[in-house]
């Protein structure tokens, strides 16, 4: 039976990790994989009087087509620096902008692109696993602190060690099945 500071430093730790899964999770949504997604878009801030802001909280982003992202801003005078934005934006977009609407065409990926874009998953995944890693690191030093200021016996340290390797090993697989789920995803023509 665990103590219960030893329970609480285990949630921490599982809260901690489910958080890295998040984010993971967020960045894989933003790795386009074949099809136009208003997603690929999430990551773009437009300079909007002086404020880097979202793109999605100044205009409505929609892919009415597997090939096309539409952005129809509600301030029309924002259409330029939205369109400077993600030019600057580094995703090998070419937006074409109508005065009202900006349209953006997505080219389908070459095979070397896809790898590429696997790779990238690929590098996030392991920063994700680093994060769970480093979790654990630091919840085992605390619970390793914990036994020994409060007298507890070297079995619930054990235990509690034992339960935390569980869990970090339950987050890394969920990491590798996100990754694989995306590879297949992106690999897919």
């Amino acid at each position: 039976m665990l103590d219960d500071s030893l329970k609480l430093i285990l949630e921490e730790a599982s809260e901690t990790m489910d958080k890295a899964l998040e984010h993971l999770r967020g960045e894989l949504t933003t790795i386009r994989a074949g099809r136009a997604s208003p997603a690929m878009l999430e990551q773009v801030k437009v300079d909007y009087y002086g404020t880097l802001t979202p793109l999605n909280q100044m205009a409505s982003v929609g892919a009415p087509q597997p090939d096309l992202i539409v952005i129809q801003p509600w301030d029309a005078s924002a259409l330029q620096e939205i369109e400077k934005a993600i030019m600057s934006s580094n995703m090998g977009f070419n937006p074409s902008n109508d005065g009202s609407v900006i349209r953006i065409p997505v080219p389908p990926l070459s095979e070397e692109r896809r790898k590429d874009l696997v790779k990238t998953a690929r590098a996030r995944g392991e920063d994700a696993k680093i994060a769970v890693r480093n979790i654990r690191r630091h919840a085992k030093d605390d619970i390793k602190t914990t036994q020994e200021s409060e007298n507890l016996q070297e079995d619930m340290r054990f235990e509690a060690e034992e339960k935390l390797q569980e869990l970090t090993d339950k987050h890394v697989e969920k990491i590798d099945a996100y990754l694989d789920r995306k590879e297949a995803e992106i690999m897919e023509v």
